[in-house]
């Protein structure tokens, strides 16, 4: 129905019920459609990038050593190899280079190989004896998800050595964040004054305004000495885990108690003041009541807050440590992900190389690792928000 009669005047009148167009209403809802539509462009970009990227590292012929030389000197017309005893076996289907020719191996019996010789558009020649023999292979997922030697350069590529650094010092910042910021929301939304809330939260978004390059030297000058100081310098190093770790969870501090005191701000002061009115004070209030009217909101600001804590760059790469090192022992140094990825980008990076497309494998699962932090922070939302709506 897009019209209505109404009498003026004793005569029947039409009422015109269509909606009207509003151009600056109009203009508004585009520009928003456009801003979203821009990020999630951006979002799928980022996600392109990296998986070419990384598609590369994994597909990337990698040649290393067989410590296998040629025993007599081969004719360009020859494809019989006769090897030096040791080294790394040969397998008929293996990619061998010899100097800058590919080979494929046929047949491998003993230290004698049959092969196909110009393979990969290169072409035949004569080498001389004693030629050192490369074999050629690529990364496998099973290699990159459980070694624990990581060195693309020398044809090592175990992640775990960059994940365990990586979650150790996540679970120490961690350690500090939750209790700490749960507390101090739970103080400004149940205990605080107005006046005591306005001097608390200006501190606290000035934490979450400090750049964390001085996080990073603030762990390295300051955390580190005090902790070589009470468990000993042999048992400290200088670059540690435990000091990084520590300067993340001063860091995300910020973002737990606000996205806590937030959500329990946000329960009704219908379930406070039903609590008081059966006797309970204001402790068992605050427990037993408004934090899980809130958990939904708390375990979000949980579960983000480790994704920040992943994806913290500056502070490990200052604090923690350069060099992956495969270790449990937070006060050893070590390198995450994110500080491995500063690192070797900042240096002499051929374009297109294996440590290159590296770079992008790393960043690629730390994506994936926060994309599914954020998924289980929006399942959990929404589950409990059934129950407590």
């Amino acid at each position: 129905m897009q019209s209505k009669e109404r009498m003026v005047g004793g005569s029947p009148e039409a009422i015109d019920l269509r909606r009207k167009v509003h151009i600056g209403e109009a203009l508004i809802q585009g520009f928003l459609f456009v801003c979203g539509v821009i990020s999630i462009l951006t979002t799928l970009g980022i996600v392109f990038e990296l998986g070419r990227e990384s598609l590369g590292f994994f597909t990337r012929q990698v040649w290393e050593n067989t410590d296998k030389t040629l025993a007599t000197a081969v004719d360009p017309d020859s494809t019989e190899l006769s090897l030096s005893r040791g080294g790394t076996g040969i397998q008929a289907g293996d990619l061998i280079r010899i100097e800058n020719e590919i080979m494929r191996v046929e047949t491998a019996t003993g230290e004698v190989a049959i092969v196909v010789r110009g393979q990969q558009g290169t072409e035949a020649v004569a080498h001389p004896a004693n030629t050192t023999l490369f074999r050629g292979r690529r990364v496998s997922l099973l290699e990159f998800f459980t070694g624990s030697k990581w060195n693309p350069q020398i044809g090592h590529f175990g992640i775990l050595p960059l994940v365990t650094a990586t979650l150790i010092t996540s679970v120490i910042g961690m350690a500090v964040a939750l209790p700490l910021g749960l507390s101090v929301g739970i103080y400004l939304s149940e205990y605080a004054s107005d006046r005591a809330r306005k001097i608390l939260k200006p501190i606290l978004e000035i934490l979450a305004g400090i750049p964390t390059v001085v996080y990073g030297y603030f762990a390295l000058t300051f955390i580190t000495p005090l902790l070589r100081g009470v468990f000993g310098q042999n048992t400290v190093q200088i670059y540690n885990m435990a000091s990084a770790g520590l300067a993340i969870g001063i860091l995300i501090l910020p973002l737990v108690s606000s996205m806590s005191e937030g959500a329990l701000s946000a329960v009704p002061r219908s379930l406070r003041e039903a609590a008081y009115a059966m006797g309970a004070t204001r402790l068992e209030v605050a427990v037993k009541v408004v934090v899980p009217a809130a958990l939904s909101g708390i375990e979000a600001a949980f579960i983000l807050a480790m994704s920040r804590a992943v994806g913290e760059t500056m502070v490990v790469a200052i604090a923690a440590g350069q060099g992956p090192n495969f270790t449990l022992n937070p006060f050893r140094s070590a390198e995450t992900m994110t500080g491995h990825m500063v690192r070797i980008s900042g240096g002499d990076l051929s374009y297109d190389s294996i440590d290159y497309n590296s770079i992008f494998a790393i960043g690629l699962l730390l994506f994936l690792i926060t994309l599914s932090l954020n998924i289980i922070s929006q399942r959990i939302v929404r589950r409990f928000r059934e129950v407590y709506e």
